[in-house]
């Protein structure tokens, strides 16, 4: 466990800490998501954590198309074209002026500047949870490692106050990077999308070699690890996709993985950013795909429990 040299004033931009998370690592925790992310996921759940600059979430129902926001917009990104309220995305600054002036809150601004010791002031709320429950604090995202030195940080003052410590990652940062974080990790929720490169490029924009190159070596490492993977229909979960990533677990020495089944829940998150949603065609997995799915996983030595 690190304690040396923790630096309060770390900055960082976060946009969403959420108490009472149970499913974000043990007991009871606080989760909080940081922007930034060097992945694009077609079925990204989070898709205004992508970029690290704040930005506006817009809830076209709640509108009443008042003008408040384009009078209070600093750089004349808010507009409205036949009754209809538009944003120039490309150049808002994410002031959030145009939130404040907001009566209805159709307006959101999404991406908060906060130093490392302000968010430990903010998780430290709950402490009495956390030592009942065995709990702690998650960072998640976006990606942690977008933002290393704040993340490190975060990390570093939860140890010094005896809070149990988890990342959920994606793993596509260089080793140097991802290592210090593990430095002041106690448990490593880890994202497998593909075992092809070329498929893992097509849905989330990267191959998949550094990836799989930095599980191989935490797997070498004596740090709790699970390894989560997002099955999504007809992109990763043929029975040759699974018996590929069984494999290569197994090689690698691990036999336990999470399954998080594709859910449509995320969509409406797209619209709220003025983003495209390119799978709202697929459906929600039956229980009894993803029983034969577990199957298919566990012919081959791995123990596959499923998550939401």
């Amino acid at each position: 466990m690190s304690q040396a040299g923790f630096s309060g004033d770390v900055r960082g931009v976060v946009f969403d800490i959420q108490r009472f998370s149970i499913h974000d690592g043990p007991g009871i925790r606080t989760t909080v998501f940081l922007k930034g992310c060097p992945l694009r996921c077609l079925w990204c759940h989070n898709p205004e954590s992508q970029s690290k600059r704040p930005e506006l979430y817009f809830e076209r129902d709640l509108c009443i198309s008042c003008g408040n926001c384009v009078k209070a917009c600093p750089n004349d990104a808010q507009a409205i074209v036949d009754t209809r309220r538009v944003i120039d995305r490309s150049s808002c600054a994410g002031t959030g002026d145009c939130v404040e002036s907001c009566y209805t809150n159709a307006l959101v601004r999404k991406g908060t500047q906060m130093t490392a010791a302000e968010v430990l002031d903010e998780v430290s709320r709950d402490n009495a949870l956390y030592t009942r429950s065995g709990g702690g604090i998650t960072l998640s995202g976006g990606e942690p490692a977008s933002q290393p030195g704040f993340a490190v940080e975060i990390l570093r003052g939860a140890q010094r106050s005896g809070l149990h410590t988890a990342i959920e990652t994606c793993g596509f940062a260089r080793w140097d990077v991802l290592a210090e974080i593990l430095e002041v990790t106690d448990l490593i929720m880890y994202d497998i999308k593909h075992m092809n490169t070329d498929r893992h490029r097509d849905a989330v924009g990267t191959g998949n070699e550094l990836i799989l190159s930095n599980l191989e070596r935490i797997a070498g490492m004596q740090k709790d690890i699970v390894v989560r993977v997002p099955l999504i229909p007809g992109i990763n979960d043929g029975n040759s996709d699974l018996v590929d990533l069984a494999n290569f677990l197994t090689g690698i020495g691990m036999g336990e993985l999470e399954l998080i089944p594709y859910h449509e829940f995320a969509a409406t998150k797209y619209e709220f950013i003025d983003a495209e949603y390119s799978l709202g065609d697929l459906q929600a997995y039956t229980p009894e795909r993803l029983a034969a799915k577990r199957d298919v996983l566990g012919e081959r030595g791995i123990t596959a429990t499923i998550g939401i």
